[in-house]
């Protein structure tokens, strides 16, 4: 079975109750409830975390490199368009790594146009709500069998 690490930055403990027009209303433990059926349905086995802290998600990137995960999820909210410090760690990941954004970032405020991590992660997934979280575990399932391949 296939290990996936969810990463939920900061602001994602308030899903469901935050800005409804850009996120909907779907709750954090609703969108990790459909990702751990569709990873059992994939063979895999989805860990979530959330912080509201860089730090705490730095570490736990760490971790996930010593853990030797399988891919890892990352919706890293506004961190994703300034924190270096978040991207360095994920620099370190050697497993795919896919970015999701529930909106699309691109058709949003200038300063979400641009990601940090765009060039440490394999792709990015945004602007289809909860399915983006869908698509990024099966996309990162798909790139793991093709590096295996190699």
């Amino acid at each position: 079975m296939k290990n996936i690490l969810m990463l939920h930055g900061i602001n994602h403990n308030m899903f469901g109750k935050r800005d409804p027009v850009q996120y909907g209303t779907i709750t954090l433990a609703e969108i990790d409830a459909r990702l751990q059926a569709l990873g059992s349905e994939l063979g895999a086995q989805v860990e979530s975390f959330q912080t509201n802290s860089e730090g705490a998600m730095c570490e736990r990137i760490h971790r996930a490199f010593e853990e030797r995960c399988d891919a890892v999820l990352i919706n890293a909210g506004a961190w994703t368009h300034y924190s270096y410090g978040i991207r360095d760690a994920l620099a370190i990941i050697t497993c795919p790594v896919v970015e999701v954004h529930m909106s699309n970032i691109h058709a949003r405020e200038p300063f979400r146009h641009h990601s940090v991590f765009a060039e440490v992660v394999d792709g990015q997934i945004c602007g289809f709500g909860l399915e983006s979280y869908l698509l990024a575990l099966r996309a990162a399932l798909a790139q793991g069998k093709q590096r295996g391949a190699r």
